[in-house]
């Protein structure tokens, strides 16, 4: 087999041989080519395959290189006869030759003249034939050559213009050929003819007539290009986008008709099939079926159908009809609640009776529990252990910084890249219609002009509305009443009381030291082992170190900070057992500065003795509870009240609530009222980078303006909160177990809270009651007894006093 390797071709202008070099033996081996007419001085690589032609250049290689290269009539025929061989072909001059891997040789050969072949002499083992040279007459030196010769040459150049490829270095040598003959071999075997075609410019002897022929070749591929060309220029006109897109469908389906392509076909029945195994509401399942038919009618790379095809992918993902099989069993149930988490008795209580009342009311609608709570108390993780008890999927969205509407109902599908909304998204993802589904942080949801979040829940955790909620992807009601969501947030205060009305709120308060120990000991140590690749025998805590941790290491009312802490320990140990060490390593209270450096928090909240100004108020923070110890002094003036501490306005007026209430009793004080307009007041409460606010510290507030005008000091181991009203009334206030838990951690002896907050006291558990005084009280005459070191009775009016000395706090959000 003889094939052309290369499209490109490579010519040179003919040199003047001498008549030696024109030589031509009369008997040559022929090597039949099948897709390619040789011209002379024409240098073509050739592959040679067929085991005749191996033989042929053997011989050629043999003599004088010469061998006569003819055209075969088939291109498939692998045996031709002389009869399907074309008589006029090119002698060829073999330059170099490489046998292949594969038994196939490459030639590289060069057309020297054109020759006729004669006679065959031999047909095996290869074709031997006599040939005779064709002699080309000379061209006429005349005027009509040369614009023949121009006339080729502007020819190619504008078929060049129109696309036809032509090579540069054809175009550079033919500025320089003169000769019509060797100028039509050039262009004949650079243009793309049909074989039949060369084969026929091949035979023609004289160079005028064979330029000639070449130049109507050239006319008809002109012709052929301009109106190509002016064909496309009109379509591309006229022809608008609806009717480009018609005419490239029809092609494309012709096409596929051809092809026998169905499967687009078997797309659309998959579909429907899926559609019909959904079992979507009978609204929902014809809504389907109509788009489908849309899809069928347009065409399947349309923008349209695209958008169609994922609508339908999301109605089929969605779980309709599928649910998963709750376990009632309350034993079970019990056992895995106790085993996550520790303590929380009352949300395991509220849990135990809501499969209590779902065994017994298999039809009843899904809760909307809201925990509320500081960080790391548990809120999330508490989500997970009820989907485990309830053997159902759970599924979680945050909320945190969300403000558009959009990302809970979802975008309409008139925009690019719409998507159902976060419920919608996690519906799928549960694959089930009855997942616990927890909306984490939803007080910290924003609003701004592309809509507020929190009314499009409005819908979605209204028990009574939410069995047919509408996202504005999906466009149909969807149904939400057996899903039972759980609502996390860190205090209810910033979440609208539309949407607060609607949950069932369970309040989750800090943990006591004790809780944190059990906690530590129970789940956190382990799992930090467990992270750290640690085990029992590398490294012990004792109870006294994890109590030490608690105590001087972390300042919270949950748990994230003390088990990166307890991390902190196990990585640090993790290295020692890496490098060698084999003994357990044991963490006591005296080895914990090795680990964790000096304590991060000292009982700076315990103040050295009684002072006059000072009062240990109690706050709530995110975070937990928190001592505030405020101060207030004297000095002489015009009269007038300073505030200082980055207090917010319900604070400033406790503060305003309390002064006139002391002025009010000024003589019950032996203050005369001149006093007040000779002396000016300065309240400050330190951390003053800090914003405070809240309405709980009007007793601490009344209790250090006595102080001052009474020269009385305050109990250093007494603390308070609660507000007061101008009659002296305390009021009640919120966050009382974190304030407790503060005034614990601070060495409190004694904390005075309202005397209607004495219920909420069922929630402090009885081992911290007993590490404190509580002293319930219900006028402010109550708070200065038990306040000061003795009743407020002056004997001479007071003097200004200096002020106290300034306490730094942790900087912390404080609300009191």
């Amino acid at each position: 087999m003889v094939s052309q390797s290369d499209k490109e071709q490579t010519h040179t202008e003919p040199a003047i041989p001498t008549e030696e070099e024109l030589r031509i033996p009369e008997e040559l081996p022929l090597l039949p080519i099948r897709d390619v007419v040789v011209y002379p001085f024409m240098i073509i690589p050739l592959f040679v395959g067929r085991e005749a032609s191996i033989k042929a250049v053997d011989q050629a290689l043999a003599g004088d290189r010469m061998i006569m290269l003819a055209t075969q009539h088939e291109i498939g025929e692998e045996e031709p006869s002389p009869d399907q061989i074309y008589r006029v072909g090119t002698v060829g001059m073999i330059m170099r030759m490489l046998k292949l891997p594969d038994g196939r040789v490459k030639i590289l050969v060069q057309g020297l003249v054109k020759a006729r072949i004669v006679e065959y002499l031999e047909e095996k083992p290869f074709h031997t034939v006599r040939v005779e040279r064709m002699v080309e007459p000379a061209a006429p030196d005349s005027l009509e050559t040369e614009a023949l010769i121009r006339t080729v040459r502007e020819q190619l150049g504008k078929i060049a213009e129109l696309g036809k490829q032509i090579s540069p270095e054809v175009m550079v040598i033919l500025e320089n050929i003169t000769d019509p003959g060797s100028m039509a071999d050039l262009i004949s075997s650079n243009i793309g003819l049909k074989l039949a075609e060369a084969q026929q410019l091949l035979e023609i002897v004289d160079p005028v007539k064979r330029l000639t022929k070449v130049n109507e070749f050239l006319a008809k591929e002109h012709e052929m290009l301009s109106v190509q060309a002016k064909i496309q220029h009109a379509a591309r006109e006229e022809m608008g986008k609806n009717q480009k897109e018609y005419y490239l469908r029809e092609q494309m389906k012709a096409i596929q008709q051809e092809l026998g392509d169905n499967e687009g076909k078997e797309e659309l029945e998959e579909l429907r099939k899926a559609i019909e195994a959904a079992k979507m509401p009978e609204a929902t399942q014809k809504e389907a079926l109509k788009q489908l038919g849309r899809l069928e009618r347009m065409h399947g790379d349309s923008g349209e159908a695209g958008v169609i095809r994922t609508y339908l992918d999301w109605l089929i993902e969605l779980p309709w009809s599928k649910t998963t099989r709750d376990s009632h069993d309350i034993a079970r149930a019990k056992k895995i609640l106790d085993e996550d988490h520790c303590y929380l008795d009352k949300v395991k209580e509220r849990i135990l009776e809501f499969l209590a009342v779902r065994k017994l009311n298999r039809t009843m609608k899904g809760p909307i529990l809201c925990f509320v709570g500081p960080p790391g108390v548990g809120k999330t993780s508490l989500g997970r252990s009820i989907a485990r008890a309830l053997n159902r999927k759970f599924v979680r969205i945050s909320l945190g910084g969300v403000r558009d509407e959009a990302e809970i109902r979802g975008h309409r599908r008139t925009y690019l890249g719409a998507l159902p909304g976060r419920l919608i998204q996690g519906m799928k993802q549960a694959g089930s219609k009855n997942p616990v589904f927890m909306l984490d942080e939803l007080d910290k949801m924003g609003y701004d002009y592309k809509g507020d979040p929190s009314a499009a829940l409005l819908e979605v955790l209204d028990p009574q509305q939410n069995n047919s909620f509408s996202d504005h992807y999906i466009n149909q009601p969807f149904d939400l009443s057996n899903v039972l969501f759980l609502a996390t947030a860190n205090h209810s205060d910033p979440i609208p009381s539309a949407l607060y009305d609607r949950m069932e709120v369970i309040n989750i308060p800090g943990y006591t030291e004790e809780e944190k120990l059990e906690i530590a000991k129970r789940f956190l140590v382990p799992r930090q082992l467990k992270e750290n690749g640690l085990k029992n025998k590398h490294i012990a805590f004792s109870d006294e170190a994890i109590q030490e941790i608690i105590a001087k290491y972390t300042r919270e009312a949950g748990l994230r900070n003390l088990e990166r802490e307890i991390g902190n320990v196990c990585r640090k140990v993790a290295r020692k057992i890496a490098e060698g060490r084999k003994q357990q390593v044991k963490i006591t209270p005296t080895s914990l500065h090795t680990y964790l450096g000096a304590a991060k928090y000292l009982r700076d909240d315990e103040m050295e003795k009684n002072e006059i100004g000072v009062v240990n108020g109690l706050a709530w923070t995110p975070v937990g509870g928190e001592v505030l110890h405020i101060e207030a002094t004297t000095m002489p003036g015009k009269g007038g009240l300073s505030l200082t501490g980055q207090l917010g306005d319900v604070m400033k007026e406790s503060v305003q609530a309390a002064l006139a209430y002391v002025r009010t009793h000024g003589d019950e004080f032996r203050v005369p009222a001149e006093w007040f307009q000779e002396h000016e007041i300065h309240v400050h409460v330190p951390a003053g980078a800090v914003p405070k606010d809240g309405p709980s510290a009007g007793c601490a507030m009344a209790t250090a303006l006595v102080s001052i005008l009474t020269r009385i000091p305050v109990k250093k181991d007494v603390a308070m909160t609660g507000e007061i009203s101008l009659r002296g009334k305390v009021l009640p206030i919120g966050g009382l177990k974190e304030k407790i838990l503060a005034a614990v951690r601070a060495g409190m002896k004694t904390v005075l809270i309202p005397e209607q907050n004495k219920k909420d006291l069922e929630d402090i558990p009885k081992e911290m009651q007993k590490k404190i005084r509580i002293v319930p009280v219900r006028e402010i005459d109550e708070v200065l007894k038990l306040a000061l070191e003795k009743f407020p009775l002056a004997k001479s009016k007071p003097k200004g006093g200096a002020g106290p000395k300034v306490m730094v706090r942790p900087q912390r959000e404080i609300t009191a």
